[in-house]
């Protein structure tokens, strides 16, 4: 027989006399009525204009519609990679030099995209690990949606004439998260593929590092930050040494992009990655986390390096933003609880209150 649901921006309504008792499943393919054995009783059900009764047959399957757009993800991935490659060839050349980065070098990089795009060949390992480390975040975020049945775009990169090439990556979801344990998931399947590719690569820029020292000194124009991941591997492969005198081969440098960029997406608030993790835990935890976290990044700020203004007032944003229900309030289960706390030690691993300074600066 078929099962007739009643749909409303996701939710099922139904009706039933007193003697009855309704039995309705998300999700589920056939709505069953008990009523003592008797003939159901009819019901008149009054549907506002947006309630529509919809008749589906039992037991059909029904496919998300595939993503489009694949031209726009493929095209913003062509010029994210080109921008990447003069990011690249800048660190190379800095790095056969063992200076540390340049901004004037990098401008001569943007120029030879189209004057000499042969002379960007040193830029590819940087580019190729970068890519493959954001790539690998956005599939577990695609992935991850593919198998909760939520439509969502390709990934889309986004490419930047900046030191480092990119602003990352992202993909849209096209239709809502219906649990909380689906909302975990999507949010935390990103970071974790993303921290799993960007180990290894780190650990195999590190090994091929040099240390040189001054690097951090008043005479270098740009010094970069140590996550504690890179600290940890810099111990076991250069004891005894300042981890800023280590000049990171450009293959780390793209390792460290990775776990930059994965500390910002764990950030608990909104609908970051980490906004995510911590909504499927406590819903009411993260509405107090969308205040209390700018705040904390005004006082970081402040103190340190005054781009987390910036991402403050972008949280701020977000707070704002509609958060579309979740229908199933199931907590998380055990496996995806130590899932959580995996993601808060990666979180440790790496964030840099200091990612990036100007050394000639206060800092």
């Amino acid at each position: 027989m078929p099962g007739v649901r009643y749909y409303k921006e996701g939710g099922i309504f139904s009706g039933a006399s007193d003697r009855e008792r309704a039995s309705f499943t998300l999700g589920q393919q056939k709505t069953t009525v008990n009523s003592d054995n008797q003939s159901p009783a009819a019901v008149e059900l009054e549907f506002p204009t947006r309630q529509v009764p919809i008749t589906l047959p039992a037991g059909q399957n029904y496919i998300s519609a595939k993503p489009r757009r694949l031209w726009l993800a493929v095209l913003l991935f062509v010029i994210t990679f080109l921008t990447c490659l003069a990011a690249g060839r800048q660190f190379a050349i800095s790095f056969a030099n063992g200076q540390a980065a340049s901004a004037d070098e990098f401008v001569v990089s943007l120029k030879l995209l189209y004057k000499d795009p042969a002379a960007l060949a040193p830029g590819f390992p940087f580019a190729m690990a970068l890519m493959g480390i954001l790539l690998a975040h956005e599939l577990g975020h695609y992935f991850a949606c593919k198998h909760h049945g939520i439509r969502s775009s390709y990934p889309y990169f986004i490419p930047a004439p900046t030191l480092i090439g990119t602003f990352g990556a992202f993909i849209l979801m096209r239709s809502p998260i219906r649990s909380r344990r689906a909302l975990f998931d999507v949010g935390a399947s990103g970071p974790i593929v993303g921290f799993a590719v960007a180990i290894p690569v780190l650990i195999y820029g590190v090994v091929h590092s040099r240390v040189v020292q001054g690097i951090d000194s008043t005479g270098s124009e740009f010094v970069f930050g140590v996550p504690l991941a890179l600290r940890l591997l810099a111990h076991r492969f250069f004891p005894g040494i300042d981890p800023l005198t280590i000049l990171l081969h450009p293959v780390g440098r793209a390792a460290w992009v990775g776990l930059f960029a994965t500390a910002l997406n764990l950030l608990p608030a909104g609908q970051l990655d980490g906004g995510h993790i911590l909504r499927s835990f406590s819903p009411r935890l993260h509405r107090w986390m969308g205040w209390l976290l700018p705040a904390a990044l005004v006082g970081l700020g402040y103190f340190h390096w005054r781009v987390w203004w910036m991402w403050a007032g972008i949280l701020l944003v977000l707070r704002f933003l509609r958060i579309p229900p979740i229908f199933d309030e199931h907590p998380l289960d055990r496996p995806r609880m130590v899932l959580a706390v995996a993601t808060l030690l990666v979180m440790i691993l790496c964030f840099m209150p200091v990612p990036v300074w100007q050394s000639a600066t206060s800092h």
